[in-house]
């Protein structure tokens, strides 16, 4: 007896208690696998007890050292273009890549960005989780609070809900109405669906969008010369040289010119070398960048050309619908209740589905399928010859609505006394 019951519920004993699943795999990489990635760099940035000072000069004794390094920081450090020179490089007349005597006609590189790296990159990771945040505020909680109580509805076996400690298991009674309540609130509030909808999507652009400026703030941050820095380092073959493609962008060692007054009041200029210990790492965070972001924006461009696809497929292919709602939802659907459902609601109402069945057991969103069915199969939208749908019939009010709060779903009505 004990091995029936056992065998009767371990199907129905697989709980999901995580978060509602509101956006798709790509989004997250935005807001979570970037957000975190970069806040990593940030510490590692900051971290000066494992990689010693930012950077470290040396000069004559007329200025004392913390002086000449404090300055060199703020003032930025140069290095001088003819000094590249990769055959004096080899032949060792030049110790130091783009450091050597400086003369009036030379063209210099000035490098600043180590001074802000740690403030871009965590400014970078808040712009990175800012559309999450926006669509989280424009959801409104609305999945969760449809889907919410249903995570039990696999041991529904009773007439009446139990209670398990603090857990309440629903009766089938219990899911039967938080059906019908879900069906009443997609029926009833088609428009606010659509705009939950039409959020998703405008933040899955944004994410692109977002992506594209970001790199390109990044490549004016490094003087031009990060787009190209993965497909230089890519392509270069001999890393046993002194020069490589990220010597010209972080160079280990620069030059700093100090001017103060002498005793006379004449000036005087100091040349100091400057080490830069961390260019080390800041050759690496940018490196990794560049190819996650190549990653991302492959993801992203797919994604968004995945909702298009979506947009012009949903109405014109039974398999289509079949084949994308099978993949969060075990299980056949009737093509019968798919060809209603499709020819009955446009493609926010479609994709707001396709997110329920995503936080739903398959028995009950199958449920609330067949019932959505039969609902807009009384109220099908017209199409016109070429496929493409009309206007949207109004939706059928069902009772009288509260629409105060258009983020959330209806409330179960009460029960007159």
């Amino acid at each position: 007896m004990l091995a029936a019951t056992l065998t009767t519920l371990t199907p129905r004993m697989r709980f999901n208690f995580s978060k509602p699943n509101i956006e798709n795999i790509v989004f997250k990489m935005h807001y979570k696998a970037t957000v975190t990635l970069l806040l990593a760099f940030v510490i590692l940035v900051c971290a000066r007890e494992y990689f010693g000072e930012h950077i470290k000069c040396i000069s004559d004794q007329g200025v004392p050292d913390h002086v000449i390094q404090t300055y060199c920081f703020f003032m930025a450090t140069f290095t001088i273009v003819r000094h590249y020179n990769e055959s004096l490089l080899q032949h060792g007349f030049l110790p130091h890549p783009g450091v050597g005597p400086l003369m009036e006609t030379d063209k210099t590189l000035h490098h600043t960005y180590y001074q802000w790296v740690p403030f871009v990159l965590f400014i970078q990771s808040i712009c990175f989780y800012m559309p999450h945040y926006i669509w989280k505020k424009k959801e409104g909680g609305r999945v969760k609070a449809l889907v919410d109580g249903l995570q039990y509805a696999g041991l529904a076996l009773h007439a009446e809900d139990m209670k398990v400690g603090a857990t309440t298991v629903p009766s089938r009674t219990t899911i039967d109405n938080q059906i019908n309540l879900i069906r009443k609130d997609i029926i009833m509030r088609l428009r606010v669906t659509r705009s939950w909808s039409t959020w998703l999507v405008t933040m899955e652009v944004v994410n692109l969008v977002h992506l594209m400026v970001q790199i390109w703030l990044i490549d004016v941050f490094l003087n031009g010369q990060f787009i190209s820095l993965g497909s230089n380092v890519l392509t270069y073959g001999d890393w046993e040289q002194i020069t490589d493609p990220l010597e010209t962008i972080f160079p280990k060692v620069t030059k700093c010119l100090f001017h103060k007054y002498g005793p006379s009041g004449s000036i005087q200029q100091h040349d100091a070398l400057c080490v830069m210990a961390l260019n080390i790492i800041h050759e690496k965070i940018y490196t990794i960048l560049w190819f996650w972001f190549l990653f991302l924006f492959i993801a992203s461009l797919l994604a968004v050309i995945w909702r298009v696809i979506s947009f012009f497929m949903y109405r014109r292919s039974l398999k289509f619908n079949q084949l994308v709602f099978r993949q969060v939802s075990a299980g056949k659907f009737d093509p019968h209740n798919v060809l209603h459902v499709v020819n009955g609601c446009q493609f926010g109402d479609w994709l707001f589905l396709y997110y329920l069945a995503k936080n739903m057991k398959t028995s009950v969103f199958q449920q609330l399928y067949a019932r959505v069915a039969e609902e807009l199969e009384k109220r099908e939208l017209p199409m016109d010859q070429d496929g493409y749908e009309e206007k949207g019939a109004e939706p059928i009010l069902l009772g009288k609505v509260d629409y105060a709060d258009e983020t959330m779903p209806l409330k179960p009505e009460k029960k007159a006394s």
